[in-house]
């Protein structure tokens, strides 16, 4: 059989999926022509699927070198150093691919996703669109780009794009919630009703209709975030076949503790764990940062890095190498920090590299996942009655989950409300929650405040000049005077920011997506919040504030209560001066805003789990 011949029966054997001969076809190819490229492009493949990476990484490098014109070859290249986790070395490849042909699909797409793990969206962004250009109903690629466009806040183009891959495939895994999820953060409420009933419909039909952080704006039932946790969990990161902790022991004369985030920035997350870090017995215990996220060079990633005893920037490595390196570095508790938000790499835990593996802090739900072992909480947040709707054990702080950071100081000068916006008289209702967490049902509340209390305000904290044209809408439809509804603009520094706090009355929550930090903040001021306690952790955490802070005559358990709540502070002068003075007054000895107390807390929760292990009892521990 001739050389030609004999190729083109083995790739027939490779397409109907008789790999084993059809490598034995190649391997004869590439004895007679050892620069054969199509062969060396097979066998790199076969070898690469069948897991057997060193081989196809050998063949593929060879490859390139003796049939360096031969895009594919790069590309194959590419896809298995990816693998091994070198992503700026694949990078390279799949560029070398683009270069000799531009219009390969496979490798704009390739690159176009690793472009964003590296957080490079923009160059993305540019590669997916390309895609579009030689093929405009392409799926993988529409979807890219919508997400994208939703990180660059290009909403109503995000929208467009979520609409068409709906319209193309109308069952497309999480579609529909991501078109709905992207209308909430432009308040636009025109298919809310609709799209919510689709969405939780879907999820008790186990259909995969919406990401488990986006569903946290549709449902208030534990119930169902736990249905959509496992449904998302299963299909996003599975347990992986072999773990990579197999029950050793660490004697270390500290407890060994990883906390793997996203999120060592400017971010509300590192704003509550900042103090917490700060104060750790360093006698007891020793910190290590997995850094997942972007270096923004912000005064907190500064202090982050000046207060963990090890800070590792692992933004370039992927989950495998990650979890590799948590097993390799010994940890005791490896907590994630991040649960399904963005840019988080749930995988690293599904290898099981640590022994007690931990969600706390920046994800309000279960993870839905065998190899979480633990869920840090509080009684508040999560009832001994929901305990059923967690994978994960609960675990209970005494007071509330959320730190506050005691170290803040707040600015000593207060803008004037004519500096910020605001009418010179009349109450102020303040919501700096995001946009996405306004629900039609509470602005509809909103609006009925702001028409029985005469010369009230609504100050907000829209960045999105959209939401802010379709709240003012809303408010006119209403029968409320739009420039009554105030947006709060951005400040550079945190201090300032919650300086503004002291110019409002009330702050209003949101539901069934409370306020977290934002709650914590207001309160930290001395801003009294009225909230309604829902079904789910997502709407309960205000409520868990208010408990901390001891006032739960604040909270709500119906829309009904919420509005008098509110009604009875802003046409009640001397009770809303009451709680603020309880708030200012309470402020040194509350749990709420004692960090050192918090951390000590916490301290003994990782201790009883580090002990549970080193009784050989990795999750049935703590009750």
């Amino acid at each position: 059989m001739q050389t030609v011949d004999k190729l083109i029966h083995a790739i027939e054997l490779q397409q109907q999926g008789d790999l084993e001969q059809a490598a034995i076809l190649f391997w004869d190819v590439h004895t007679t022509d050892p620069t054969n490229a199509p062969a060396l492009y097979s066998l790199s493949l076969i070898a690469m699927n069948a897991g057997n990476l060193p081989e196809a990484l050998r063949i593929s490098e060879y490859g390139v070198k003796v049939a360096p014109q031969f895009a594919p070859l790069w590309l194959v290249l590419g896809t298995i150093v990816n693998s091994l986790g070198n992503k700026e070395q694949a990078l390279q490849y799949f560029n070398e691919a683009l270069a000799l042909d531009a219009d390969n699909i496979d490798a704009l797409l390739n690159s176009g996703v690793l472009l964003r793990e590296l957080l490079r969206h923009h160059e993305a962004l540019s590669r997916f669109n390309h895609v579009l250009e030689l093929e405009p109903l392409h799926l993988i690629a529409l979807v890219n780009c919508g997400i994208l466009l939703t990180e660059f806040k290009q909403s109503e183009q995000a929208i467009a794009i979520f609409k068409r891959i709906i319209a193309l495939k109308p069952d497309y895994d999480y579609a529909l919630g991501l078109l709905a999820y992207e209308q909430l953060h432009i308040c636009d409420w025109s298919e809310y009703k609709l799209l919510s009933a689709q969405i939780i419909e879907g999820v008790l039909a186990k259909q995969r209709t919406c990401k488990t952080l986006a569903f946290m704006s549709f449902s208030d039932s534990a119930a169902q975030h736990f249905q959509a946790a496992k449904l998302f969990a299963e299909h996003y990161c599975p347990k992986q076949s072999v773990a990579l902790w197999q029950g050793e022991r660490y004697r270390h004369e500290k407890i060994r503790i990883a906390y793997i985030s996203p999120d060592f920035r400017e971010h509300p997350v590192c704003h509550l764990i900042a103090g917490v870090i700060e104060q750790h017995d360093k006698h007891r215990f020793e910190t290590i940062a997995i850094s997942l996220g972007i270096d923004d060079g912000s005064r907190l990633r500064q202090r982050m890095l000046a207060t963990f005893d090890q800070f590792i920037d692992a933004r370039l490595m992927n989950a495998d190498k990650i979890a590799q390196l948590i097993k390799e570095l010994e940890v005791d508790i490896a907590i994630d920090l991040a649960g399904y938000t963005s840019d988080s790499r749930t995988h690293i835990f599904a290898h099981r590299p640590a022994p007690v593996q931990v969600n706390y802090l920046g994800y309000a739900a279960t993870l839905g996942t065998e190899y979480m072992d633990y869920i840090i909480a509080d009684k508040h947040v999560i009832p001994e009655a929901h305990h059923a709707f967690y994978s994960e054990k609960v675990v209970y702080l005494p007071d509330t989950y959320l730190p506050t950071d005691n170290n803040l100081i707040i600015a000593e000068h207060t803008p004037s409300r004519e500096e910020s916006g605001l009418p010179a008289a009349g109450i102020v209702f303040c919501s700096f929650s995001h946009d996405f967490k306004i629900s039609p049902d509470m602005f509809a509340l909103w609006m009925r405040l702001l028409q029985q209390v005469p010369n009230s305000t609504l100050w907000l904290m829209s960045r999105n000049e959209i939401s802010q044209q379709n709240l003012r809408a809303a408010a006119f439809a209403a029968d409320v005077n739009p420039t009554r509804l105030v947006f709060a603009g951005r400040v550079p520094l945190i201090e300032d920011h919650l300086a503004r706090y002291r110019l409002a009355d009330i702050f209003l929550d949101t539901h069934p997506y409370n306020a977290h930090t934002t709650a914590a903040d207001a309160l930290m001021v001395g801003l009294p919040v009225v909230t309604y306690m829902g079904d789910s952790f997502p709407s309960r955490v205000a409520g868990s504030l208010l408990h901390a802070a001891g006032l739960p005559e604040l909270i709500a358990n119906s829309y009904e209560k919420y509005e008098q709540i509110a009604l009875n502070l802003a046409t009640q002068p001397q009770l809303l001066h009451e709680l603020k003075q309880t708030l200012q007054t309470h402020h040194a000895t509350t749990p709420l805003f004692n960090t050192r107390a918090f951390t000590r807390n916490l301290e003994a929760i990782y201790t009883a789990m580090w002990r549970k292990t080193e009784l050989g009892d990795a999750r049935d521990a703590l009750s």
